[in-house]
Order: structure tokens, then C-alpha cells, then sequence
């Protein structure tokens, strides 16, 4: 299941929740692909949730918007499937409008990004239109999320990218944000 052998996002979640004792974890995955690996493992858990934006149709094929959970975590997975091509725009109002009020209103202990770039517009496997400071708009998004919900606890996971350029140009704008833009959230 999934492109890994271990999924980094997952064995970090149960880690925050055993170790340091806070309970919920919100993981966000902006890879290209559906994360289902990660969808799967906490398909049934209240504790963690999981949004997902990816392109559709696209391998693996699942991720669709009807795949919310099951028993105590049914509403603890959301899935925004986007159409190839999609860029920056879309991916901002998905952000802003679907992402952030599902993330206040569960108040996560912790933020973990699954920072997959390959939704990157040169990137070779997929067919979406985001660019750099796309992805750093994203991350100041998801930077807020964390600052307004748990004092700003957040990790971001490397994940996909398959265009060398493009992907040094994306982790770049997303550590410029993640680094140099603490100051301006946090007052």
C-alpha cells in the first residue's frame, strides 16, 4: 500500500500521542497522490485526522471525497480530490475554505505535514499546476492552523518530488516560511 516501506507520517503521529501524551494529531497530505497508507491506519481512529488533497484520477485510485472513516472515526478523514491541472488558486481556497475550519474544529495537539511536492507544475509524474510559493502559501495556512490551535506544534515530513528543480525551488519556499515567518505568526 503507498510508495514507502514505513510511513514516516504515521509512525511520527503515534509517536506524539505515546511519548509526548497529546492526543490528537492532524496530519495534512498535499502529495500528488492519495495517501492511503496513511488513510488506512487511522481510518477507524477519533485520535488522528487525516486531510488528504491529491490529483484525481490518479494512482492509486482511491482518496475519493466519500471516503470519511469508519466506526469512531467515521468524520476523521477528509479527502479532497482535485482535477489534473489544478493550481496555486484552488489549492488555496481548499486550504481556507475545507482545510481550516476542519482543523479548528477538531483542535489538534499537533500538525504533521506529509510535504510531498510532486503537485509541482514540472514535476514529471504528476499533472498539477502548483507552484513554489504555492506550496509556501500552503504552508503559511497550515503554519496559522497550528498557531491558532496548539501553540504552533508542527513537523513537515519530506515526501514525493520528482523534479529536482522544482522540488528544491518548493522545499526551499516552504522552509523560508516555516523558518523565517515564526516571528510575524507568533505575535
Amino acid at each position: 500500500m503507498g510508495f514507502c516501506l514505513f510511513n514516516n507520517a504515521a509512525v511520527a503521529a503515534r509517536y506524539i500521542q505515546q511519548k509526548h501524551k497529546l492526543a490528537k494529531v492532524l496530519i495534512i497530505d498535499w502529495d500528488v497522490h492519495h495517501g492511503n497508507g496513511t488513510q488506512a491506519i487511522f481510518y477507524d481512529d477519533p485520535t488522528v485526522f487525516y486531510f488528504g488533497v491529491h490529483q484525481s484520477p490518479f494512482y492509486p485510485g482511491t482518496g475519493s471525497a466519500e471516503e470519511k472513516g469508519v466506526g469512531q472515526g467515521l468524520n476523521y478523514t477528509l479527502n479532497v480530490p482535485l482535477p489534473a491541472g489544478t493550481g496555486d488558486l484552488k489549492y488555496r481556497e481548499v486550504f481556507e475554505k475545507t482545510l481550516k475550519p476542519a482543523a479548528i474544529a477538531f483542535k489538534p495537539d499537533f500538525v504533521l505535514i506529509s510535504a510531498g511536492f510532486d503537485a509541482h507544475e514540472d514535476d514529471p509524474l504528476g499533472g498539477m499546476n502548483v507552484t513554489a510559493e504555492g506550496f509556501a502559501e500552503l504552508t503559511r495556512i497550515v503554519k496559522g492552523i497550528a498557531g491558532q490551535c496548539c501553540k504552533g506544534r508542527l513537523v513537515s515530513i519530506l515526501e514525493g518530488g520528482y523534479d529536482l528543480d522544482g522540488l528544491a525551488a518548493s522545499v526551499e519556499a516552504h522552509i523560508r516560511v516555516l523558518e523565517h515567518e515564526t516571528d510575524r505568526q507568533e505575535k
